[in-house]
């Protein structure tokens, strides 16, 4: 059996070598972001594609775009070959200099389009004075593209806002431009090399797992979609292009983001051109009603400013922030407070936007509301200047409080708290984290001693319905402790705190109602009494015991986010038990819990709050965030990496990194370990189906931050079963082989630019180099720091093994499945 090396080598040389006797070709052309050299002008140009994300070939039958002509079509002829029409043909390949492709069609006569100058010296200078076929293909499509446009009538020029309907948006990727006062993302020294093309997701690049052979380690079948498949990010109500076209003219047009349409009402941000999150009624039962937008507070005029100026003077009595301190302008307060309530509200809704006035809410819980909105827009500096200044005003508070009781500590001094130690625990500085520890057990007794007063309110009112004004009071109330009760799950998820909070804590306590009637404009208060009496609201302890006896429950997206809490630490106290082994009753309840949790989805209460957030699912981010913590608390029933999240705490991305590769051993081949895996398939297939890319610019400010919290156990735990199944004696059995092969398609070859390494490493890579790209919470940045430590690791351990036994052959190679090694393009 050739060696690695071998295999690799032979890769690696050109077809021009091949065809020489004892000559080696010269290697001139050298690649602009690594030190690999090529022979060719084209070999290198393919070759720099994986770094720029370059895919310049476009289908023109559905919204795929491709880094080779050959994957092109290949592409046309495995998925659109039902779909009728003239198919795509190769062409043979041939070099010209002087003759532009000529366009011809039957029909009347049009404009001559225009020959783009500019982009023919450009192809010109790369290629030597020589146009290869795949530089001749991309002029073309750009073309078509142009010959596409113009035949559009001219009221497509200008595409209409989108219409809120009780169904949602018609298309769920609106086409919108930067608006002046827009937060944008920083830019990227890749941004200029980006083509335009890669602002529209990839379809779904994954081959269906229902009893379709997948050739072993194929890297090539990534690319082939099933005939019938749809990029889930878009849920399309018509069919074919032609209903498109006029109303998103983008779709057919290749011209730059600044020339596009206006945002509409569900495009917030126009440098994201993903999805927002509608409502999904097909999952949620219920009559259709008007969709909404929740409206941002905002300040109004420099009065209000000196009067909010003033607030955070009466609290001072100690005069700790006047020589730090300084309140910023009236314009970037608006922005910190519209970056707060659109992107970071939706994920943990305990605030109410309609009741909270930025001149009369206090002055603590506002700075922490503008810290958190000052990390949404990158500006470091203004948030520890916010966050240190709420931190000092709670301080001076609960000091100079005469006979402190947890009964009568105000509302605000939770929320202000909860803020600031979500802030310090996600900083990625480990001083943050250990003042959030140190001041846990006194938020928790502000729960308690506020919950038992909201039960004695309500008692009090002898079973009458609370007026309007009353229950928004009670229910921010309830929200508030929820969110407590989720953040430290947080904690307990990411650094293996003990719980603070148990559930026995709620008990009786009303589960939080839909966002819907949350955000709701009452005009009369029978009105209100009749939408309060319809929703029908569950407590904790019903459903908590609906879940564990098999029986689905209702409720809001918010309690689908707190059951799903109450379920994973139900699994945490389970592991740390130390009859866990033996309890096999509790496994099988915690199973049947966790099942019944999803079929619950089905019931969840319909929604009518569009979120303005770029993300693939169709209904509330608390959805999403809550489907993350479930795949999470899935995988633990089997592996509990305990020690990863102790090492966690101390924030050293080398410790992080040396516990995960370490922990080798409490990952194995087994019937149970191939259920996890599929729970770490489904994490890894969000970011995949999306394009990483993608993901990397846009989820650090549209995403919760549950998910790379809660990704971080699901990508140790693929890794190193890559990793097993790659280098283990034992041959793969068909299961472990499908399920390689799954995931090895995620990823189209141009995805995977370091050549020759294994999946495991790659996966790690790729997966720290997605979430440390944009950085919000710096807890993401040591993540992906530890992941690339990682994978070096794996890589280096490899080397190790090979070494000590004479042969760079994985041991896998011997089985049934080959030896993985990502291809060279040419």
């Amino acid at each position: 059996m050739p060696s690695a090396d071998m295999t690799l080598a032979s890769a690696n040389s050109s077809p021009a070598a091949a065809r020489k006797t004892g000559s080696v070709p010269e290697k001139k052309y050298k690649c602009q972001f690594c030190n690999r050299a090529f022979s060719r002008s084209e070999h290198r140009s393919r070759h720099e594609r994986s770094h720029t994300k370059e895919r310049p070939f476009k289908c023109l039958k559905c919204r795929s775009t491709f880094v080779r002509r050959d994957l092109l079509l290949r592409h046309d002829r495995t998925v659109h070959a039902k779909d009728g029409g003239v198919p795509l043909h190769s062409e043979v390949k041939r070099r010209t200099a002087t003759k532009a492709p000529e366009v011809s069609a039957p029909g009347p006569s049009k404009q001559a389009m225009p020959i783009d100058t500019a982009t023919l010296e450009q192809i010109e200078a790369s290629s030597d004075g020589m146009v290869d076929i795949e530089t001749a293909a991309m002029l073309m499509t750009n073309f078509h593209h142009k010959a596409m446009a113009s035949q559009e009538p001219e009221s497509a020029t200008e595409a209409p806002e989108p219409i809120i309907s009780p169904n949602g948006p018609a298309l769920l990727e609106p086409s919108v431009a930067y608006a002046p006062n827009a937060v944008a993302l920083p830019q990227m020294p890749w941004d200029s090399m980006v083509p335009h093309s890669v602002t529209e997701p990839k379809a779904h690049s994954i081959s269906s797992s229902s009893g379709e052979s997948h050739p072993a380690f194929n890297s090539a079948s990534a690319l082939s979609s099933h005939p019938h498949q749809l990029p889930p990010i878009m849920e399309r109500t018509m069919s074919g292009s032609d209903t498109l076209a006029p109303s998103f003219p983008s779709m057919n047009q290749s011209g730059p983001v600044s020339g596009l349409g206006t945002p509409g009402a569900l495009s917030p941000y126009p440098s994201m051109l993903g999805p927002v999150s509608p409502v999904d009624y097909r999952r949620s039962p219920g009559p259709s009603q008007a969709l909404t937008v929740t409206k941002a507070p905002q300040i109004e005029s420099d009065e209000q400013c000196a009067k909010i100026f003033e607030n955070i003077k009466n609290f001072d009595t100690e005069n700790a922030l006047l020589d730090t301190f300084h309140l910023p302008s009236l314009n970037t307060l608006n922005r910190l407070l519209k970056t707060y309530f659109d992107l970071f509200h939706h994920h943990l809704p305990f605030l109410h936007p309609a009741s909270f006035q930025p001149t009369e809410v206090s002055a603590p819980l506002l700075l922490a509301v503008l810290s958190i909105g000052a990390l949404y827009i990158f500006d470091q500096d203004q948030a520890y200047m916010l966050h240190i200044g709420s931190k000092v005003l709670v301080n001076q508070f609960l000091q100079n409080k005469e006979n402190f009781s947890s009964r009568k500590c105000p509302l605000w001094t939770m929320q202000s708290t909860l803020l600031n130690m979500i802030f310090a625990s996600w900083s990625g500085d480990p001083k943050g984290l250990e003042w959030a520890c140190s001041i846990k057990s006194l938020l928790a007794n502000m729960v308690a001693g506020n919950r038992y007063e909201l039960k004695l309110r309500s008692e009090a009112r002898e079973g009458a319905q609370p007026n309007h004004e009353e229950w928004v009071e009670d229910e921010q109330c309830r929200r508030t402790y929820y969110a407590v009760y989720i953040f430290f799950g947080l904690l307990t998820l990411t650094y293996n705190h003990t719980p603070a909070m148990g559930f026995n804590e709620f008990d009786t306590l009303e589960l939080p109602s839909s966002e819907s009637l949350w955000t709701m404009e009452v005009s009369d208060d029978d009105s209100w009494r009749e939408s309060l009496t319809a929703s029908k609201i569950i407590t904790f302890r019903q459903a908590h015991d609906n879940l564990f006896q098999g029986e689905p429950a209702r409720y809001s997206a918010f309690a689908t986010r707190v059951m799903i809490n109450a379920l994973f630490l139900e699994v945490w106290y389970h592991k740390r038990s130390p009859e866990a082994l033996q309890d096999v009753v509790t496994e099988y309840k915690l199973r049947l819990a966790l099942e019944t949790w999803e079929k619950s989805l089905e019931l969840c209460e319909p929604e009518t709050v569009v979120v303005q957030l770029s993300a693939p699912h169709k209904g509330h981010p608390l959805i999403f965030n809550a489907m993350a913590l479930y795949r999470n608390t899935r995988a633990r029933l089997v592996v509990d990496l305990k020690s990863i999240q102790e090492a966690l705490r101390y924030h050293d991305s080398y410790e992080v990194a040396a516990a995960m590769t370490n922990a080798r051993d409490k990952v194995q081949r087994s019937q149970e370990m191939i259920k996890v895996i599929q729970e770490c398939f489904d994490c890894i297939e969000v970011a995949a189906v999306q394009g990483i890319r993608w993901v990397a610019r846009t989820s650090a400010t549209n995403w919760s931050i549950e998910h790379p919290l809660s990704g971080m156990d699901l990508m140790v735990i693929l890794t190193l079963w890559l990793y097993r199944l790659e280098h283990d004696d034992e041959p793969a059995n068909e299961e472990e082989l499908a399920m390689y092969n799954k995931l090895r398609n995620l990823f189209d070859d141009d995805s995977v630019d370091v050549y020759g390494a294994k999946l495991s490493s790659t996966v790690a890579r790729l997966w720290g180099s997605m979430i440390d790209e944009v950085v919000v919470w710096g807890i993401t940045k040591l993540m992906g720091e530890a992941f690339k430590l990682h994978s070096q690791a794996l890589v280096g351990y490899e080397d190790a093994m090979s070494s000590r036994s004479g042969s760079a052959s994985p041991s896998m190679a011997n089985g049934a499945v080959q030896v993985l090694e990502m291809q060279v393009a040419y």
